[in-house]
């Protein structure tokens, strides 16, 4: 396994440019990769009706393969800013690219205060911060336990959650000429209460993230604790 790069003293990243707009390239890869993906993928989205057309929001998705990011962009009918890993953006050509398609590099294993604050102002500009919970790929080994990092941004910005369940995207390539169906579920906002806290709101943001997935793909929240979901 690489080793995951350590926050670098001279941090390149204040002295960086990352728009807060949708720039003119992302509008052309989400209408390439649309029509490029056609011929592969069968994307069918369900209850994309719940996704805010204005304000800040919180994105939240399961991480079965590195390319998920494609299909829920392309589910979703604003766009997405993300987080990626340091070591994606470390070729400057790449790292400009990936700024431009909404991406902002982090650094991993340790509490990265820029990367923190950059999704914070993500959010203060009306937008939407898409993280995957899990922090890792599962390769179609079921939901893993959660990190509560999604949860306390939101209850920090007061703002909604998208719940977004994905499955079949690990299919994709694999099953040509016949496209991969690849289903996208999005759940209804879920607005943090003042109970709520980091953990609470996590549960809350995984049962519902295993509610639309298949048995197979809930992994360690295949079961939740009875009575779980009655105040929702």
């Amino acid at each position: 396994m690489p080793k995951r790069l350590e926050l670098p003293a001279n941090d390149p990243r204040p002295r960086l440019y990352y728009p807060l707009y949708e720039t003119a390239l992302h509008r052309f890869a989400v209408w390439f990769f649309r029509r490029a993906l056609r011929p592969f993928m069968d994307l069918r989205v369900h209850g994309v009706e719940h996704v805010p057309m204005s304000g800040a929001a919180i994105v939240t998705c399961n991480h079965l393969v590195d390319w998920d990011v494609f299909p829920l962009q392309l589910a979703l009918p604003r766009m997405i800013y993300y987080m990626g890993k340091a070591e994606l953006f470390q070729f400057p050509p790449l790292h400009w690219l990936f700024r431009q398609l909404g991406g902002f590099p982090v650094y991993r294993g340790e509490r990265d205060r820029w990367a923190l604050e950059h999704a914070h102002k993500i959010l203060a500009s009306g937008q939407m911060v898409a993280m995957f919970p899990e922090g890792t790929r599962s390769r179609g080994k079921g939901l893993a336990p959660a990190r509560p990092g999604a949860a306390r941004l939101a209850l920090e910005a007061g703002c909604p959650v998208i719940v977004v369940a994905i499955n079949g995207v690990q299919n994709l390539f694999k099953t040509f000429p016949r496209r991969a169906v690849v289903e996208v579920v999005i759940a209804p906002p879920i607005f943090p209460s003042e109970e709520d806290t980091p953990l609470s709101l996590t549960d809350k943001i995984m049962f519902t993230m295993a509610a639309n997935l298949p048995p197979a793909l809930r992994g360690v929240y295949a079961e939740h604790p009875a009575g779980w979901g009655q105040n929702a």
